[in-house]
């Protein structure tokens, strides 16, 4: 028999699936999307940036939001701005207008700013030794989307034909209203008061670590590349007169790398480190580039992509963990807030360019400047490493 706690954290991993399968299923059509609708083609991709710039800038208004509301109305809030966000954009389809589904991403992006906060909740709702399973347990939210999306896109994709994808997106209104009854459920009680008195140092004091430095440039160049090289897939797949199901097969077998390692990756770097675990999403992204530049049959994407996922778990994950080694209690939310904007920015960028990139240029070209950017997250890493060992010397 379930008690309270184990309830509240069941269905707060049901919403966290459902807003993952949202964000997965938007992300599944969205370039595709943006290409049929600009008249510029080359904008194709900046809908898809719009819902990274989103992210990034509703962040910090969701969390005040449900410091005022408590977490349970702050979540229904965020459902129904996705609600409306996915309103417009199946309402751009049948206008056949670009900025309006510019217009429904981002709010679909704010949306997803809100889902952030459910493994938080998650850790709020759970007793002390329950509370490392709950997380674990909200975040598997991911595996499912990895499945489901995809299938939910392929689905729906010709409901309301001739107007191709506006059914999938509609999909994401069902999801929401499933959500929205399933938080009436859930009891969270409020946030302990986490003031502090002490400031701690400034930030140009922790951001001038070499640590620092090397996980921040982890997180952005190891997301901006997975977003740069996934944004662009795609369309790449439908130039190459691929089918949509075989589009969504590559994107459910590259979301399934984004977070089934999750169960493990706390694990490898507590026995490896940060750093090599890094080193080894490094390494993952720039086999991702060299099989995506080999061929381009379906089994060189989905490998590609399925790699590329699995480096920016090791990545995101390694580079976050190695972040919490440069800051203060007093210093974690300025310390983590810089990480976050500097790394959805990055995102944001990431994802326009792919779009430029792949309408004047070509897909081989996108993989030869993401070897270029993980190239430089490989001199940082390499760097690092050379100044620890040089400080374990003169220890010695």
């Amino acid at each position: 028999m379930l008690n309270r706690a184990q309830v509240n954290v069941l269905l707060l991993a049901l919403c966290q699936a459902l807003a993952a399968t949202a964000v997965t299923l938007l992300f599944t059509v969205g370039t595709l999307v943006g290409y049929s609708l600009a008249t510029d083609k080359s904008l194709a991709t900046f809908p898809v940036s719009l819902l990274h710039i989103a992210i990034m800038a509703a962040t910090i208004p969701a969390s005040l939001i449900m410091k005022r509301t408590g977490r349970q109305k702050g979540f229904i809030i965020g459902s129904l701005i996705g609600i409306i966000g996915a309103g417009l954009s199946v309402q751009s389809i049948f206008m056949n207008h670009f900025w309006l589904f510019c217009l429904g991403t981002f709010c679909i992006g704010s949306f997803s700013s809100f889902s952030w906060y459910y493994r938080f909740a998650a850790a709020d709702a759970s007793t002390e030794a329950f509370r490392p399973k709950a997380v674990s347990l909200v975040m598997s939210g991911g595996v499912i989307a990895a499945f489901l999306a995809p299938t939910l896109a392929t689905w729906a994709k010709d409901w309301f034909t001739p107007y191709e994808f506006a059914g999938s997106i509609t999909v994401i209104v069902g999801l929401q209203l499933i959500a929205i009854a399933l938080l009436f459920n859930v009891h969270i009680p409020p946030a302990a008061d986490t003031n502090q008195t002490t400031i701690g140092r400034p930030l140009t004091t922790i951001a001038q670590q070499p640590v620092f430095a090397v996980a921040v440039l982890g997180s952005m160049l190891g997301y901006g590349v997975m977003s740069f090289v996934m944004t662009s897939t795609p369309i790449a797949m439908q130039e190459l007169d691929y089918s949509f199901p075989d589009i969504a097969a590559v994107i459910r077998w590259h979301v399934l790398g984004m977070f089934a390692p999750s169960f493990i990756t706390g694990a490898l770097i507590a026995r490896f480190g940060s750093l090599n675990i890094i080193f080894t999403g490094i390494m993952l992204n720039l086999l991702c580039s060299a099989i995506a530049l080999s061929g381009t049959t379906f089994p060189y994407f989905a490998i590609a992509l399925l790699f590329l996922g699995i480096g920016w778990n090791f990545m995101f994950i390694g580079s976050t963990t190695l972040l919490t080694q440069t800051y203060k209690p007093a210093e974690k939310a300025k310390a983590q807030a810089t990480h976050d904007f500097c790394t959805f920015g990055f995102v944001a960028f990431c994802s326009l360019m792919s779009g430029q990139l792949l309408y004047h240029f070509n897909w081989n070209w996108i993989n030869a400047l993401a070897i270029a950017l993980i190239g430089m997250a490989l001199a940082a890493n390499l760097w690092l490493r050379y100044r620890q060992n040089q400080h374990m010397t003169l220890l010695k």
